[in-house]
């Protein structure tokens, strides 16, 4: 549409309830109709933006929302607008930016980034202010391939969080998410913690060296660093599932995207005994483990079943996903090591979570902070939306 002549009017003030009300039913007098119009409000501080049609009465219109305004304890302000073609349909991401802290010269460097890849910043919304910062700016044009290259470059030189995702209604369309375990859902790695149970954690540590040196691939390494354990009581095995520490924001993230309806699984190169526990903790949908076999009570040092290595998570990733009728392209999944990245590969988008340099490099975006819950805000969830879940949490935990 050709908006010649078409009047801009900008409100700003102390917010309060019905002044957008007010403000629209004095239009109404005036038969004005309405283009465009957008409200942001920051710590009671409104600014309102209204385009009202070619061909309304300024004068008129000037003279009516001054007195309304006025009543209001609110100042407007009128722009005529010059004519103007309609713009050519563009091209438009989600940029989220996350940091702890999230410094002003970060953000100018980051900005700075989009505008030099030719594209428009055009709405930027607040997703959350603690643990972390976080922003999401609406962002039309430029070229993606550079600006996903450019913005990544310019996020790891400021040492912040930068995700790039296409603006379409599938960003907020039911998702399934699946998570790595070890260092990821939880703290530290199980095997470590019953390595130093059985007395070899200096036996284990060495294998798990040897394995990130490429001497050795993943189910080699989990079956030799497994017979290390033989003998082992299963009450120690239960005694280090006890004492599995959830990652900070971890349960957050689970009921918030259960309450969303997501369905949330985890996988993991341990042990079913911390992954079936995680499923009851946490109310998971599925979850996957190794098996460790056992006879008399104790460890035989041996696993049963298929070894979940970095090939299987991929494929359990898309297992889930069928039998929870989620297509591959609206999946998430979240990891911080190799024998993530073939899941992180597969998934629609793959999040690497405080990982290792070339997870980092491999996934589509990186969180770098210690909160697991910074996640939802890569989805696009407000950090308001997760203290409401909170809030009613408590609500109905009081009720009982």
């Amino acid at each position: 549409m050709d908006d010649a002549s078409a009047l801009l009017i900008t409100v700003t003030g102390r917010d309060r309830p019905g002044l957008t009300s007010r403000l629209a039913a004095a239009l109404a007098e005036l038969q004005a109709r309405v283009l465009d119009m957008e409200q942001v409000v920051i710590r009671d501080r409104l600014t309102l933006g209204i385009l009202v049609s070619p061909g309304v009465d300024e004068q008129a219109t000037r003279q009516a929302l001054r007195a309304t305004a006025a009543e209001l304890g609110v100042e407007v302000d009128f722009t005529s607008m010059a004519a103007r073609r309609p713009r050519a349909t563009t091209q438009r991401h989600y940029v989220t930016l996350l940091g702890q802290p999230l410094r002003t010269s970060a953000i100018a460097a980051v900005t700075g980034r989009i505008a030099e890849c030719g594209a428009n910043i055009d709405r930027i919304v607040r997703l959350s202010r603690y643990p972390i910062t976080s922003f999401e700016l609406l962002v039309s044009g430029g070229d993606p391939r550079r600006l996903r290259s450019e913005l990544a470059a310019e996020a790891a030189a400021q040492r912040v969080d930068v995700a790039v995702q296409p603006a379409s209604l599938s960003r907020r369309a039911k998702r399934l998410v699946c998570l790595d375990v070890d260092s990821t859902l939880v703290q530290g790695e199980v095997i470590e913690a019953l390595a130093l149970r059985a007395g070899c954690a200096g036996d284990v540590a060495a294998i798990t060296a040897a394995a990130m040196d490429g001497e050795l691939d993943f189910e080699q390494s989990l079956r030799r660093r497994v017979a290390l354990l033989e003998g082992l009581p299963v009450e120690a095995v239960h005694e280090v599932r006890d004492e599995v520490t959830l990652t900070p924001g971890a349960r957050t993230l689970v009921r918030t995207l259960r309450r969303l309806g997501f369905v949330v699984a985890a996988v993991s190169g341990g042990f079913t005994v911390v992954t079936d526990w995680l499923r009851d903790e946490l109310g998971l949908d599925y979850t996957a483990g190794n098996v460790l076999e056992v006879a008399d009570g104790r460890l035989t040092g041996r696993v049963r079943g298929a070894v979940v290595d970095r090939a299987m998570k991929a494929l359990l990733l898309e297992r889930f996903a069928g039998a929870a009728g989620v297509p591959l392209s609206q999946t998430v999944a979240v990891g911080d090591g190799a024998n993530d990245l073939d899941m992180l590969a597969r998934a629609g988008l793959g999040i690497a979570f405080n990982a290792k340099p070339v997870v980092r490099r491999a996934a589509d975006t990186a969180v770098s902070v210690p909160y697991l819950d910074a996640v939802l805000s890569v989805l696009g969830i407000t950090r308001e939306e997760m203290d409401d879940d909170d809030a009613e949490d408590a609500s109905a935990h009081a009720r009982r």
